[in-house]
């Protein structure tokens, strides 16, 4: 593909895109840590609530400090992921 064909991304766009991929980052610790995804190391699904508490921790962090700073989709975002986070995490907790 030549230089003229790519398609070109805004900063706005890339910073969104690497914001997305930051929260699905903790999104997938906490998953690890609830033993919906497999630990790339061990290759088992393993329960692991502390980790998922950070994942979440770290998140509500994010949140806290970007604030009224990110576009409507970004904060919907974040919350609707943080949301389906915290309710899993209650319910491993109470099982």
């Amino acid at each position: 593909m030549s230089e003229n064909n790519e398609k070109t991304v805004s900063p706005e766009q890339q910073d969104q895109i690497l914001f997305m991929m930051l929260v699905q980052q903790h999104q997938q610790i906490a998953q690890m840590g609830l033993g919906e995804l497999e630990n790339p190391a061990t290759g088992k699904k393993e329960k692991d609530l502390k980790a998922v508490k950070y994942a979440i921790d770290t998140l509500t962090m994010l949140e806290k400090f970007t604030s009224g700073n990110l576009s409507k989709e970004m904060s919907g975002y974040l919350t609707e992921t943080l949301k389906s986070l915290r309710l899993k995490y209650v319910d491993a907790n109470q099982a």
